[in-house]
């Protein structure tokens, strides 16, 4: 007999090798998770919305199919969550604001939702954002704060902060995020998950994020393989997408169990970022286990200045775009801080405008050149660990921004390259600290294989409940 703790440290993969052979059962795992949600949900806000009655029934519906042998797609019965700024049928999608109705209707599922379903995914609900997912921490005016679940006193990142928490207590094994500056890749840094931010395109968004080129779609999860699971069924063509990519290759993982032959660029800092010492370090050791595993390791930066204004320009804009999109009396209901940015996104001139699309331009073919040389540049996610929950930036830090303590993340979104996050281990102070893997645009696969390659060979440890000190 299976019991519900080892339920709760199965990935996904594990779990659909035990629906097979009918040792477990999607339902009896839809309980599991809709219970550990009832009960550490409270102290992390990873869940801003859930469904139990709608899960329950996609996990009967799901065992019935597979005691027939005849599963629906490669997720049937695996429990997974949906960002609230991604269109769910059935479930709201407030978008963390209190600007947006509380009626509905909820008809329509995001092409991402809609993939996850048609391949039996059971949702469970809808994970926590900040309003329009516009920084890099989760808490907002309609749900509150997010909480990592590491250390309940610290933030869990942003946007897709509810998704990282729900991932790193297995709060089912499939969670969406978006990131169009680092949104995955921050949160799974702060929370010990994976999280990869594919090439630009291959995942379809509709209606458009307010972010347009910078945008991303990708899974969370406590394992490679299970990302990839997802990937193999959200990365397809969706005709309402009017910025799709290239073509997609497949199969998005290589079955090589090291890395020789593969030329890794390592770039502590960029050339220009400050990094904790105690992040330095555990970075640095990552680095030296992918040399282990046979890869052809160079320490070199990529040779590009911080694009900061560049990224800001556009993100404003955005900002703007969005909230020139609401009354007077919603923009009164915005988070301060993005009503903020929207204000300066206003200011910004079509000359500026079109100058920073040149510069992004640029800085494209910068990177297209440094990978005809490398395969992969390797770097920190982040510069910092996780820092207190309710503020935007650390206290006492002399960052006006949440972008300012992100350098590492938003250089990629601008190039529209696959980008990943891989737990590399828990720094002295006991939080998690993030590995970013980055190859050329289409060179997904390179990504991954680096990350399973890394995971496989040096693990790290997975929560069990949330830490809370002092309770």
């Amino acid at each position: 007999m299976i019991e519900h703790s080892d339920i709760a440290e199965m990935s996904g993969v594990e779990l659909l090798a035990r629906y097979r052979d009918k040792s477990l059962s999607p339902v009896e795992v839809t309980e599991d998770a809709l219970g550990r949600i009832e009960r550490f949900n409270p102290q992390v806000n990873a869940y801003c919305h859930v469904d139990p009655q709608g899960a329950l029934a996609a996990a009967r519906a799901s065992e019935q199919r597979w005691l027939k042998g005849q599963p629906c797609g490669a997720l049937d019965g695996l429990p997974a969550s949906i960002k609230d700024l991604t269109l769910t049928q059935g479930m709201p999608t407030r978008k963390g604001s209190r600007s947006t109705s509380a009626q509905g209707p909820w008809e329509v599922d995001a092409p991402f939702t809609a993939f996850m379903r048609e391949a039996g995914a059971v949702l469970l609900g809808k994970t926590t954002t900040p309003e329009f997912g516009w920084k890099g921490v989760t808490d907002n005016p309609l749900y509150g704060i997010t909480r990592n679940p590491w250390d309940t006193r610290m933030t869990a990142g942003g946007s897709s902060g509810g998704a990282a928490a729900a991932a790193a207590l297995n709060l089912g094994v499939l969670h969406q995020g978006s990131d169009a500056g680092g949104s995955i890749r921050i949160p799974c840094a702060f929370t010990g998950t994976f999280g990869i931010k594919p090439t630009f395109g291959y995942v379809p968004q509709w209606p458009a994020s307010a972010m347009t080129i910078l945008s991303h779609l990708g899974p969370m999860t406590r394992t490679v393989e299970d990302a990839v699971l997802m990937l193999q069924t959200v990365a397809r063509p969706d005709a309402r997408d009017g910025l799709i990519g290239a073509p997609r290759s497949s199969p998005w993982l290589q079955e090589s169990a090291d890395l020789k032959g593969l030329r890794i660029a390592y770039s502590p800092d960029f050339g220009h970022v400050q990094v904790d010492p105690q992040v330095a370090r555990l970075v640095a050791q990552a680095v030296q286990g992918l040399a282990e595993l046979g890869a052809e390791v160079e320490q070199i930066d990529p040779g590009f200045s911080d694009p900061l204004e560049m990224f800001n320009t556009l993100w404003f804009a955005g900002a703007a775009r969005l909230a020139g999109q609401l009354s007077r009396a919603q923009r009164e209901l915005l988070d301060p801080g993005l009503l903020r940015i929207a204000e300066l996104g206003e200011r910004i001139s079509l000359g500026d405008y079109t100058s920073a699309l040149e510069a992004r331009a640029a800085l494209v073919a910068r990177m297209s050149a440094f990978h005809q040389r490398y395969d992969v540049l390797v770097s920190p996610m982040l510069p910092i660990t996780a820092f207190e929950a309710g503020h935007n930036v650390p206290p006492g830090s002399p960052f006006g921004e949440w972008m300012e303590w992100t350098p590492f993340s938003y250089p990629f979104n601008l190039t529209q390259q696959p980008a990943a996050s891989v737990p590399c281990g828990l720094a002295p102070n006991g939080l998690p600290v993030g590995l970013q893997v980055v190859a050329g645009r289409y060179a997904d696969d390179q990504v991954l294989r680096v990350c399973q390659a890394y995971a496989r060979h040096f693990p790290t440890r997975h929560l069990r409940e949330p830490v809370s000190p002092g309770h």
